[in-house]
């Protein structure tokens, strides 16, 4: 069965006339009914009573005509629909990040982007940069935003695109005698033990803050390692030492814990977006979206 079939069907069980429907179609009448006869044919049925002065649906007819008008109508949303996904307007976009970027404007990229793109489908993943490289080799997720220190955003074979950049700010337990004042004194700073992210976890952030210690004559003594920033945060809170986190995980009120600027360290951290040079449109339409908030947020 063919489409332009249920075409030639549908239009003459609306006007009820073999003349005015051929008209309709554009065509000549005969070819019209030996359509109309041959569908019969196919189907092992009579969609029509004929006389010579009528012509009316006969009742597999009725029953065949609104399911032949919806067949119809999903065939013509086909082609909006493959412009559309080609667009970048349609499908699934898997997306990982880092914990840190949710803390900030992420949530309102996210929202906004679905608010713009109600056709996409949203798949996310909270991830660091060695999980996310995975991920993109096995063809898992389509897009990432990472961690890393300024200028050290490139990634072999990726594009990327720059979307933050904050200073890392100190987190101290509140009970600490460095959490008094405002600004503790860096040197004091540096002889406390450590929590830090594993370095495979961001590679060139870790290398930053090791060199902030290296640059004073201080060997780091690193209390403990973990991979989440909140994890970090609720390690400080637990008095098992100091951490450098960016800014906008003080949006994290975690008790026991408190944040404490220390421009003299000179550190802090970007995020980038990360996609693959081959890719799906979607994934453009979200670059574009995200590059368009980062100009007027």
């Amino acid at each position: 069965m063919e489409l332009r079939q249920l075409r030639q069907f549908v239009a003459v069980a609306e006007e009820l006339h073999f003349g005015r429907a051929a008209a309709r179609l554009h065509m000549t009448q005969p070819p019209l009914t030996m359509a109309i006869r041959q569908l019969e044919a196919l189907l092992g049925v009579e969609l029509f009573r004929r006389t010579r002065r009528s012509v009316a649906l006969s009742a597999a007819g009725a029953v065949l005509l609104p399911e032949a008008r919806r067949l119809l109508a999903d065939a013509d949303r086909l082609g909006p629909l493959a412009r559309a996904a080609a667009q970048g307007g349609l499908g699934r976009l898997r997306l990982a990040f880092v914990s840190t970027i949710g803390y900030g404007p992420l949530p309102h990229w996210l929202k906004s982007f679905r608010e713009a793109w109600p056709g996409v489908e949203l798949a996310l993943q909270e991830a660091t940069l060695d999980v996310q490289l995975a991920a993109f080799a096995a063809g898992e997720i389509d897009a990432g935003f990472v961690l890393h220190a300024p200028g050290a955003s490139g990634v072999a074979g990726f594009e990327s695109q720059v979307v933050l950049r904050e200073p890392l700010v100190l987190a101290l337990p509140s009970d600490h005698v460095l959490a008094e004042g405002e600004a503790p004194a860096l040197s004091a700073v540096l002889a406390e033990p450590l929590v830090i992210f594993p370095r495979g976890i961001a590679p060139s952030l870790y290398d930053a803050v090791l060199s902030l210690y290296s640059a004073h004559q201080w060997a780091p003594h690193i209390g403990q390692e973990a991979n989440q920033m909140q994890t970090i945060v609720n390690l400080v809170s637990a008095g098992m030492g100091v951490a450098w986190v960016p800014a906008s995980v003080t949006r994290l009120q975690r008790p026991g814990v408190v944040y404490r600027p220390l421009p003299t360290s000179g550190l802090a951290c970007e995020t980038s977006l990360l996609w693959a040079p081959q890719h799906h449109p979607v994934v453009d339409r979200f670059v574009d979206h995200v590059q368009a908030q980062i100009v007027a947020p």
